[in-house]
């Protein structure tokens, strides 16, 4: 069995560089893990949530799959989400969409393909809630990258009604929600107007950003 060695030598080679610019870098960063922010991000290979917002390792806890889901009956994100908010204590939660996204294409599509199709069924919802939006833009390329935006709004909304996020703010702690889209053509962020950071904001904004223009083609800057 290959043992993958280009693997290896990139990791060593990736440490003596980091050492060789921080000498105490990893034995600070095995003391103790601090982040502000709790990334939700797509799984896709080319949107890596480190290296977008430009954060080393230990400044950002990331949950990654198919489509930036939040769903309710997903343990292992709302266990990730937990140990963010009541554990790390992080100030802000990003969902992060991107336009072309493979998993909002497909759901879009009519073809099946397998066991993925459950997850994406989620997606289709959202689709169909927004039917009439996106029935308006004619251009395939404007009505996923459209989709993509809902996508996450609706996901920002999931993850406002997480009891873990409910229960923060009734505390007082100090936390936002924020929903972004990244544009895979040109490595921008684009932030969709959706940020909430308590109980009474979420309606509103919701709207607001759920109901908004949105991009009908892939952002320039």
């Amino acid at each position: 069995m290959k043992i993958l060695k280009e693997l290896f030598e990139h990791n060593r080679q990736w440490a003596n560089r980091v050492r060789a610019e921080d000498p105490a870098f990893f034995s600070r960063l095995a003391t103790q893990q601090s982040p502000k922010y709790l990334w939700i991000g797509c799984s896709d290979s080319r949107v890596p949530a480190n290296q977008i917002v430009g954060l080393v390792p230990g400044e950002i806890f990331v949950h990654r799959n198919v489509a930036n889901l939040v769903i309710h009956t997903d343990f292992n994100c709302l266990s990730v989400i937990q140990y963010a908010v009541a554990v790390l204590k992080v100030e802000h939660i990003i969902v992060c969409g991107h336009y072309g996204c493979g998993g909002v294409g497909a759901a879009l599509g009519s073809g099946g393909l397998g066991l993925i199709d459950n997850w994406l069924r989620h997606i289709k919802d959202v689709a169909n809630k927004y039917e009439e939006v996106l029935q308006k833009l004619l251009d395939p390329i404007s009505r996923l990258n459209r989709l993509a935006e809902l996508n996450v709004i609706e996901q920002v909304n999931n993850v406002c009604h997480t009891t873990v996020v409910q229960d923060a703010w009734r505390s007082g702690q100090a936390l936002a929600v924020h929903g972004w889209i990244y544009g895979i053509d040109n490595g921008l962020l684009r932030d969709l107007g959706v940020t909430i950071s308590k109980q009474e904001e979420i309606g509103e904004i919701y709207r607001m950003a759920a109901s908004g223009p949105g991009a009908t083609t892939l952002p320039s800057s």
